[in-house]
């Protein structure tokens, strides 16, 4: 008998490449697109509703903005502004979201201020999606725009906000960090991080930059000063053989510590193998940056690090499109699936 396969939460009309989950609006920012070239593929950015119906998740497309030629490669949020990496820039966008009770009340009637969906299509029953078009509750605004990468086929491959939304770092190809006020994209720091990409970046409350590149490297950054390098297989496996590198990189909060701080990483092998070996999740101390503990994550190639908001849960995505969810804690694995709708419900616990 064949593998059950879970019921679609959403389905995009483009490649989709990047997610974010507004857990205070309730909201699935999805984005993605075909670029520059001419086949049909349109580009934009998605803004469904997620609800809780009768148990069970649902997503309500409020706004598809269009990004023209540009596809979006990934995004940071910061309150009502996202930050979209588009080739070798980024481009800010905010967003509001307008409520239907304001329409019912401007229309002087109660009833109009219900929200009234459509019926899902023969397909989407049939594989269980609940996705409703609805449009007119958000609009979307294009703010400043700026270059963030300049290396020979430049792409930004990653950008963040600082904890109090201020500032945004971005990375790319040429192995630069540069850093930007928000929301004027004032560029304020620019050091060179890495030989090659820079993967991942994160920062911390206290100022301090994590940085993984492609050159093996994970490092510590205090503005523009290496504080130190990190090295997770000291306290964990080793493989003479087999080089891994830093793929990503996350702080995330401790619970019921309101000043306790860690951080994730995710180690996968440097080049691809025919028997893969395994993919390592690692916790470190967000002070003192000493390994905490490593555990594997399976052989699949992670791709992606999510941290939820309370610091509970990590979220990791995989080459394949499998997605799981691990304790934070203890690194344990407590759920694994094919489908983005339990990645998402997991990051909105």
């Amino acid at each position: 008998m064949g593998r059950r396969r879970a019921p679609e939460l959403y389905r995009a009309p483009f490649p989709l490449y990047a997610l974010q989950v507004d857990p205070s609006a309730g909201l699935l920012i999805a984005a993605g697109g075909g670029g520059a070239a001419k086949t049909g593929i349109k580009n934009g950015v998605h803004f469904l509703q997620l609800e809780q119906i009768n148990g069970r998740l649902s997503a309500s497309l409020l706004h598809s903005h269009d990004t023209e030629t540009r596809a979006t490669m990934n995004l940071a949020l910061a309150g009502d502004i996202l930050a979209a990496g588009q080739d070798a820039h980024c481009q800010l966008l905010r967003f509001r979201v307008h409520k239907q009770k304001d329409k019912a009340e401007k229309a002087g009637s109660k009833e109009q201020g219900l929200r009234q969906r459509k019926g899902a299509t023969p397909a989407e029953k049939k594989s269980g999606a609940e996705t409703h078009p609805e449009g007119g509750e958000l609009k979307v605004e294009n703010l400043q725009a700026v270059q963030t990468d300049f290396g020979s086929d430049p792409l930004q491959k990653v950008v963040c906000f600082n904890h109090d939304n201020t500032l945004l770092a971005t990375g790319g190809t040429d192995g630069f960090v540069r850093v930007w006020k928000v929301p004027s994209l004032e560029k304020v720091l620019e050091f060179k991080a890495h030989e090659g990409d820079i993967e991942d970046l994160a920062l911390g409350p206290d100022g301090k930059l994590v940085t993984v590149g492609w050159d093996l490297k994970a490092s510590v950054w205090q503005k523009d000063q290496l504080l130190m390098q990190l090295h997770w297989q000291e306290n964990g496996p080793t493989f003479s053989n087999t080089p891994y590198r830093y793929q990503a990189c996350r702080f995330g909060q401790v619970p019921d510590q309101p000043s306790g701080l860690r951080l994730f990483t995710v180690q996968i092998p440097h080049k691809r193998l025919r028997q893969p070996p395994p993919c390592y999740l690692t916790a470190w101390d967000g002070s003192s940056f000493l390994p905490l503990r490593t555990k594997p994550c399976g052989n699949e190639v992670i791709s992606c690090l999510s941290v939820s908001e309370s610091g509970t849960f990590l979220g990791l995505g995989t080459v394949t499109g499998s997605v799981a969810i691990y304790i934070a804690f203890s690194l344990q694995g407590v759920f694994l699936c094919g489908c983005c709708s339990c990645y998402v419900s997991g990051l909105l616990l």
